[in-house]
């Protein structure tokens, strides 16, 4: 659903087949797109046309049905997480390698535009060396409209492999890629939500950055005042939304009652949310260099240097997650392959465990999955 507005004005890519086990996702599909449409992914995969499989499926269903494609020879655009368990985020990165296709973890907010921007000026050398960042959000996100497994940790639930990897992929992207340690605490606070539903951490980096990230996903506060009044998928909020989503959950009768309105918000049922007129972010987050510091907002970049302050404007925006359609050309019309690459999405996922594991030990965690931007 949200990245129908780029595939929908995005002439580079052309819908040409879909899977999907309800029937009116397939008939909109069609309605909207032409082409075929599979109720299993094994149909799908082998379709001649097909190049690239974008795969959006639930996060325990992601290792099978890469492994699907990638083994019929076809790239994948892959939501994030890249897997829930270790293991099959390896068995997704080895397929890929045998199949010699490339896998994009995302979308995630490492795409968006002022990360990128970012980026380019931290790895300009302008700024010197980036020293420390911090990166918070707080959301409703645990109570909006949740599936069952979205609410079992074991089954990728809760915020830290849906929001914190967000974070991290963002972070780690910043900070050159290579974490080192990780430590953390988790919060768990609503019987009736029983995941994670907070978090806070502190990742060390090979070039001797370090970062904090917090994350909530029980808040009253919301953040997005801090950018610019502009929530996560670039439209701008009205206060008058405040609450709603806790006011739209009290109303639910049960779980089954709960998964049938998380259903109209997918396609075939509902529409995409309402256009976007900025870019997309995941809350303030503010990089740290020896000759300034870097504060990232929807519309570009705030930059404090040592005698003077400046705004670096974002190019101007048309789409929302175009980004994503470019790193999905370039890999696979011109054989440069994305930052977010399945190894990438391995080393993210990795610091989400270790979210969990330094909270259970009360210990530093030691990364081993980590490569460099």
């Amino acid at each position: 659903m949200l990245m129908l507005p780029a595939f929908r004005s995005d002439s580079r890519v052309r819908l040409v087949a879909a899977c999907a086990p309800r029937e009116a996702s397939r008939r909109a599909f069609q309605a909207e797109f032409g082409g075929r449409v599979y109720e299993n992914v094994e149909g799908l995969c082998a379709d001649p046309e097909v190049e690239a499989v974008y795969i959006a499926t639930p996060h325990q269903m992601h290792a099978d049905h890469a492994v699907a494609a990638a083994a019929a020879g076809k790239h994948i655009l892959l939501d994030k997480p890249l897997a829930v368990e270790m293991a099959d985020g390896r068995r997704i990165v080895e397929a890929a390698e045998k199949a010699g296709v490339d896998v994009i973890v995302g979308p995630s907010h490492s795409f968006d535009r002022p990360v990128q921007q970012a980026g380019d000026l931290i790895r300009s050398g302008e700024l010197g060396r980036v020293r420390m960042i911090q990166a918070f959000n707080y959301t409703d996100f645990l109570y909006r409209p949740r599936r069952p497994e979205e609410l079992r940790t074991n089954e990728g639930g809760g915020v830290i492999f849906s929001q914190g990897v967000h974070q991290i992929d963002v972070v780690r992207f910043l900070a050159g890629g290579v974490g080192t340690r990780l430590a953390a605490m988790t919060g768990a606070w609503d019987p009736d939500r029983p995941t994670e539903g907070a978090y806070s951490a502190l990742m060390s980096f090979q070039n001797g950055c370090f970062a904090t990230f917090t994350y909530s996903g029980y808040a009253h506060f919301d953040s997005d005042i801090w950018m610019d009044g502009i929530g996560e998928l670039g439209q701008r909020k009205s206060p008058q939304g405040y609450g709603a989503a806790r006011r739209t959950l009290a109303t639910v009768l049960d779980a089954q009652q709960e998964a049938a309105l998380k259903t109209t918000r997918t396609y075939g049922a509902g529409d995409a949310p309402k256009p976007a007129d900025q870019y997309e972010h995941f809350g303030p987050i503010v990089v740290l260099c020896d000759r300034g510091d870097i504060r990232l907002v929807p519309s570009g970049l705030h930059v404090y240097g040592d005698f003077e302050q400046k705004f670096v404007p974002a190019p101007t925006f048309e789409t929302a997650r175009t980004e994503v359609i470019d790193a999905l050309v370039q890999t696979v019309r011109h054989g440069h392959p994305a930052v977010q690459s399945a190894r990438w999405g391995l080393a993210s996922l990795e610091a989400c465990h270790a979210i969990i594991r330094s909270a259970e030990t009360g210990t530093f965690v030691d990364l081993v999955e980590q490569v460099p931007v």
